[in-house]
């Protein structure tokens, strides 16, 4: 926001989720611990005690609105692909809004809400639903986040870069991983699917692209 602009109900999200706020003088080893801290559950605990009645409500609905901002719909995304997956954790309501969250990034590219972002980290989480919403244009839609993740290390600074280049490599995995099954094995188990030989395999080896970015 602006200064001197009303804070809007979103912030609060945004200031929870980026502790390294807007300064792109961040120190590149705190900001490769806090996305550690995003991408694998450190911020659970915290979520549910703050966060468990607005991401219920924006399951349902109640916060559509914010998509009107580029920052608000950035937050939105937030909750229903990040919070959902912490309050919801090891049951299938953590993916129930995959499909909302897809459907705010594919209009937010559309309509400018995007290129509006001003920080790498905030475009990353922008554009997370493309990789982990499941459906068939799955490859489609990781070609265009390697697309864009390789955009933004292009534009990182250069102290940050080895950050945004593990999470291109990221990316890529998570490609390679619903080319060679179609869908994201690790979950069949919490959505009651069974699992294919091969994925059982994968499943057992536990090397999930989730679990594994900045490990070079």
């Amino acid at each position: 926001m602006t200064p001197g602009t009303d804070v809007q109900p979103w912030q609060e999200v945004l200031a929870f989720w980026f502790p390294e706020g807007r300064s792109l003088d961040t120190d590149a080893n705190t900001h490769r611990d806090h996305w550690a801290w995003r991408m694998r559950g450190g911020a659970d605990d915290a979520i549910i005690a703050r966060f468990a009645d607005l991401t219920t409500r924006a399951a349902a609905g109640e916060c559509d609105h914010w998509a009107g901002h580029p920052e608000g719909r950035l937050a939105l995304i937030i909750v229903l692909d990040q919070f959902s997956r912490s309050l919801w954790r090891d049951s299938a309501r953590a993916f129930t809004q995959d499909p909302a969250a897809l459907a705010l990034v594919r209009d937010g590219l559309a309509n400018g809400h995007y290129t509006a972002l001003d920080t790498p980290w905030f475009r990353i989480v922008f554009g997370l639903p493309l990789g982990h919403c499941e459906g068939p244009d799955h490859l489609a839609r990781l070609d265009r986040l390697i697309e864009l993740r390789s955009a933004v290390l292009a534009d990182a600074p250069v102290r940050l870069r080895p950050i945004y280049q593990s999470l291109v490599k990221q990316a890529h995995d998570v490609r390679q991983v619903i080319a060679t099954f179609g869908r994201h094995p690790h979950r069949n188990a919490i959505l009651e699917r069974q699992s294919t030989p091969a994925e059982a395999a994968y499943i057992a080896e536990g090397k999930f692209p989730h679990q594994r970015a900045f490990e070079g």
